[in-house]
């Protein structure tokens, strides 16, 4: 009895009323116990959690503010009048060249849709003018090209059909001197399998370069065999020489000068005239014929090539036409070969 008078009296004064927030236990300094009982001891209620606030719409006002990278009507109508006077800046003189280029078509279309007398009339008039600007171009562009013979293809090569055979004759003249001289000093290794029918048609070509400039043929054969048709029975059987020089087709023909110097001509069958002049190219490449020489082999006379050096001519020269035309002139002499 003495026990729960002193319980009593212990609640009785103990003025905080204790709560749970969490896993907290906290004393609420809020209604006492006795004036509240129904709610009973919860040292672990769960408070309810705090309702969140709802975001506010955009006013009126805000909506109504310009966006930072939106721009003014004015800027906007300021920036099509720039775009439009820069395209009139740029539009071409009426009847030129460019213009006729952009607008030709135009009055074609104009006239096969609506094809009244004056769009059909419109449109070849356009043309008339486009066929005699081409006219008077085509005499001005002969007239130049006759004074200079820098730029007269026929001072290359000529086209009359005399002075072309005489072109022809002496380009074979000096072929078969250059071809003679290459053949003094290098041979041909031939590539072959017995079963290959392209070697056996390559073989005679090769025969007549042999017996024509005497070159000396090295047979190969990839297979240990000899060739059916007979040419060439003292061969050689690879021993991993066409593995070193990459051959993968035969026949594969190879223009070698001792000691060292290996000129690959072709893995395939060629006509004794893409051999010739398969050679004569390769012995220009390696130094052992000159260039005026090779010129001639081909049948076009030796001329000065307007090859500029990289960074001879400078951008302002381009600007004026004559400036262009002697840097391009001096560019020549000096590289032109003799």
């Amino acid at each position: 009895m003495i026990k729960i008078h002193r319980l009593l009296l212990l609640l009785t004064y103990w003025p905080p009323f204790v709560t749970a927030q969490g896993d907290a236990v906290v004393l609420s300094p809020s209604v006492p116990y006795f004036e509240d009982k129904q709610r009973g001891w919860f040292w672990y209620e769960v408070l309810p959690e705090p309702v969140k606030k709802r975001a506010q719409p955009e006013t009126q006002v805000d909506q109504e503010k310009p966006k930072p990278d939106s721009k003014q009507p004015s800027v906007v109508e300021a920036e099509v009048d720039h775009k439009a006077q820069a395209q009139t800046a740029v539009e071409p003189q009426p009847l030129s060249s460019a213009w006729l280029k952009q607008n030709l078509e135009h009055y074609l279309n104009q006239a096969i849709d609506d094809p009244s007398p004056e769009n059909v009339a419109a449109f070849y008039y356009l043309q008339r003018v486009m066929m005699d600007k081409a006219e008077r171009f085509t005499n001005a562009a002969r007239y130049v090209v006759m004074s200079d013979p820098q730029l007269d293809e026929t001072v290359r090569r000529p086209v009359a059909t005399y002075a072309a055979n005489e072109a022809n004759h002496q380009a074979g003249v000096v072929a078969e001197r250059a071809l003679k001289a290459i053949a003094a000093q290098a041979g041909i290794l031939f590539f072959f399998r017995s079963d290959c029918p392209y070697c056996h048609v390559q073989a005679p070509i090769l025969a007549m370069l042999e017996n024509a400039y005497g070159f000396k043929i090295y047979p190969v054969s990839l297979d240990g065999l000899p060739m059916p048709n007979g040419f060439f029975s003292q061969f050689k059987r690879d021993n991993g020489q066409a593995a070193m020089l990459g051959v993968e087709q035969t026949p594969a023909l190879f223009l070698i000068k001792p000691p060292k110097q290996i000129v690959p001509l072709a893995q395939g069958a060629l006509s004794l005239e893409e051999v010739t002049g398969r050679i004569l190219l390769a012995a220009k490449e390696a130094g052992w014929i000159d260039a005026s020489e090779y010129q001639t082999t081909q049948g076009v006379r030796n001329t000065p090539m307007l090859l500029p050096a990289a960074g001879s001519i400078i951008p302002s020269v381009t600007q004026d036409p004559l400036s262009l035309i002697q840097a391009l002139q001096r560019s020549a002499q000096m590289r032109s070969t003799p």
